[in-house]
């Protein structure tokens, strides 16, 4: 974890979108994970998990916002661009950004089992890829946490019935 305790107050603001775009998530049955991407003070893109409404294992949150971000900007490239999601980035999703060249990148709850920023691994920070991106975790993380662990808790509950 970046440890800033003077982080900006936006980071909770912007962390709060991503927080109501997981709970559209689960609302729609889906992994309540959200995304958001802020370019020059403005949220560019905003999207949750649709793995099982589109039927597509690569529709994680950040994919979805990262193709909605160069959409609006025109460019692949998302140099100015902060990415706030609710949860740690997976492999595929660290990808992405890394290609993206997203400069930020600010998350919620930890991944233990297959993040890819800190926890697993260390994707956004290796000195062997051609991009980095400065990692700031736990802004909001008992929510962001929470909704996961209710979200299976449930899942589990409904199993069993």
């Amino acid at each position: 974890m970046n440890e800033n305790f003077e982080l900006p107050p936006l980071h909770q603001i912007y962390m709060e979108e991503a927080i109501r775009q997981a709970e559209i998530a689960a609302t729609d049955g889906e992994v309540p994970v959200g995304a958001v991407i802020v370019h020059q003070g403005q949220i560019i893109a905003a999207a949750y998990n649709q793995r099982e409404m589109l039927k597509d294992p690569t529709a994680h949150a950040e994919m979805i916002a990262i193709t909605q971000a160069a959409e609006s900007l025109k460019n692949w490239r998302l140099a100015d661009c902060t990415l706030y999601v609710t949860l740690e980035p997976c492999p595929m999703c660290a990808g992405a950004i890394i290609l993206a060249r997203i400069p930020t990148v600010v998350y919620g709850a930890v991944d233990p089992k297959g993040g890819a920023a800190e926890s697993v691994y260390q994707m956004l920070q290796d000195d062997r890829l051609n991009h980095k991106s400065e990692v700031i975790s736990g802004i909001s993380a008992d929510r962001c946490g929470r909704l996961l662990t209710q979200f299976f808790q449930a899942r589990r509950a409904e199993g069993k019935k």
